[in-house]
């Protein structure tokens, strides 16, 4: 049974860090590109940072470059997102997601290339 599950959300206060791990069983990661995502409350859900395939290509929404650090070990067969100085704007529901791929290309954060989803973990930035 394919499946990703997230887990490492959590309370934080302005400032701190948090690392979101998405564990994947059944799939063979070195097919995939990896994304994660975010739905803040009230809003829809944006892309947050992606990796290709090999790890060489790796794109951050602006939001969040310069904090947020994306790595995946495709032989754990997980995933990383490294959150570091959050902002309470940063609160939502992380998703990590896998995009099918068979050539080696950047990734990109277009939510509709992404056909497999994690149910999400909840990161809370709040003093």
């Amino acid at each position: 049974q394919r499946q990703l599950v997230e887990s490492g959300g959590g309370l934080v206060q302005p400032g701190g860090s948090l690392r979101l791990s998405c564990a994947a069983s059944g799939f063979t990661l070195d097919y995939y590109d990896v994304g994660w995502f975010r739905q803040a409350p009230g809003k829809e859900r944006e892309g947050v940072s992606c990796i290709n395939r090999s790890g060489e290509s790796t794109v951050f929404a602006d939001s969040v470059k310069g904090r947020f650090t994306i790595s995946r070990d495709n032989r754990e067969n997980t995933l990383y997102l490294h959150m570091n100085s959050l902002r309470p704007e940063d609160t939502g529901i992380y998703y990590c997601a896998l995009k099918p791929r068979q050539l080696l290309l950047p990734c990109d954060l277009d939510q509709d290339d992404y056909k497999f989803w994690g149910q999400g973990a909840q990161v809370t930035v709040s003093s």
